[in-house]
Formats: structure tokens, C-alpha cells, sequence
């Protein structure tokens, strides 16, 4: 299990993902789930991963190796957003078929959401939620943000504070603590957290983080998250409900 979160606002985009993948209690290890898509000045796409871990990565070194061939249509070549998550949703279709074809009579889940964010030169920002079929839908002003992997933990905290045009740093505030309700409830999603923030117009993939446990300013949200639920839920009146 995983947990992404990944927000389009009128001023850029906000993105963070655990790294913890489970194939049992006893084997438990760190993967990378956000992955970059670079061309300086011109474009910034990042693509978020959640569910079988040979499909995801199969998808994105595919995704890799083809951005070599300026013959064949690519995440560095297409001319929209639109376009690259049409092409996302052809690579999903491909993996998955050829992985699930050669396991017929298996009963392994081969399939995986993805969500794709960033902004082609010419273009605003877009968000895109990518599923396992290929099909995909995209974010809006009334609906700014997408969850993939163990959301329900880390939702209640977004609907309460997010909108279309909060600012980058408390988007950025309140992904962490939607994270922090998820680290919390849910042991299959973990340390370390790869976040980043793209500012509209930037055309930079420079503002990347990676956040461990001993990281001073997550772990000082956390705390200061917490206490404030505590002290919030101790100043609520007394019980009365025969009124």
C-alpha cells in the first residue's frame, strides 16, 4: 500500500508520496513513487505511482527509455498535458497486458493508479488521475486535488482546509498533515516522504525534498498537529444530550 497526494492550485502544484511498499509483514521495503519529467524552460511532469510495484516501474522506465527516441511520441515531446496522459494511459494499458497475459491462471493484481501533474510550456497547469484501464479524469477548481493508494485517512483534513486558491507553503502544510493521518493509521504507508512544489510558470523542478524522520520541520508539525487536536477537543462543552 502507498499513499500519494497531489493538489493543482491557481499558483502551482503541490505534490507528496510515501516511499514504504509491503509484500508481507516481514518484508518491507523503500521505493521511490514520484518520478520527474524535465526539459528546462519548456516543461515539468511528475508522475506519482500507487499500486503493483513491477507495473509502476515497469511504466516509468518505459517511459524513460523512450524519451531517448525524438522519433517516437514522448513525455518530452507531446504538446499538451492532455496528450502525455493519453500516452500514460497507453503505457499502463501495455504493461499490464503484457504482464497479466503471461500469468494467465495467476491471481496477482498487476494494476496500479497513477496520477500525472505539471505544465508544458504554452499551456496552464493540469492534473491528470490515470487508472489501471488507461483511462483517466482531470482536476478542476471544484475539485483541485486527487488521493491514489490509502487516501481515506488523509482526506477529511484536505476537504476541511483546501481550495483552489490556497497558497503553495499551506497546500504544501496541509498535504504533510494529511500524510501524518495516514502515517498514523496506517503501518503500510511510510518514511521517508518525496515532496515537491512547482510554482506556476517556474518551468523548475528545483523545489524537491526528501523528508526522513529526524526531519526538524515535519516532525514539529506533527507535534504541533496533534497537540492542537488535543487541546481543540479539550476546550469542546460538556456533554448534553437531553437538551
Amino acid at each position: 500500500m502507498t499513499y500519494c497526494v497531489a493538489m493543482r492550485l491557481s499558483s502551482g502544484l503541490v505534490f507528496v508520496s510515501d516511499s514504504r511498499t509491503n509484500a508481507g509483514v516481514d518484508h518491507i521495503s523503500t521505493f521511490r513513487k514520484l518520478h520527474v519529467f524535465h526539459q528546462s524552460d519548456e516543461r515539468v511532469l511528475v508522475i506519482q505511482s500507487a499500486g503493483n510495484l513491477a507495473t509502476t516501474q515497469s511504466i516509468i522506465s518505459l517511459l524513460h527509455r523512450r524519451c531517448v527516441d525524438d522519433e517516437r511520441e514522448n513525455l518530452l515531446n507531446v504538446k499538451s498535458l492532455y496528450d502525455a496522459a493519453s500516452l500514460l494511459g497507453e503505457t499502463v494499458r501495455e504493461v499490464i497486458a503484457r504482464d497479466s497475459g503471461a500469468n494467465q491462471g495467476g491471481n496477482t493484481d498487476f494494476s496500479c493508479n497513477l496520477l500525472l501533474g505539471g505544465q508544458i510550456k504554452g499551456e496552464g497547469l493540469r492534473l491528470f488521475h490515470i487508472y489501471p484501464q488507461g483511462n483517466f479524469i482531470e482536476a478542476t477548481h471544484d475539485t483541485p486535488y486527487f488521493q491514489i493508494g490509502e487516501s481515506k485517512y488523509g482526506k477529511p483534513i484536505i476537504d476541511r482546509v483546501l481550495n483552489y486558491d490556497t497558497a503553495l507553503d499551506q497546500a504544501m502544510q496541509c498535504a504533510l498533515i494529511s500524510m501524518d493521518s495516514t502515517l498514523r493509521s496506517n503501518l503500510s504507508v511510510g518514511l521517508p516522504l518525496d515532496v515537491m512544489t512547482y510554482p506556476t510558470d517556474s518551468f523548475s523542478a528545483a523545489q524537491q525534498h526528501r523528508i526522513t524522520e529526524t526531519h526538524p520541520y515535519f516532525d514539529m508539525i506533527r507535534k504541533g498537529w496533534g497537540e492542537g487536536l488535543l487541546s481543540i477537543f479539550g476546550q469542546l462543552p460538556p456533554l448534553k444530550l437531553d437538551e
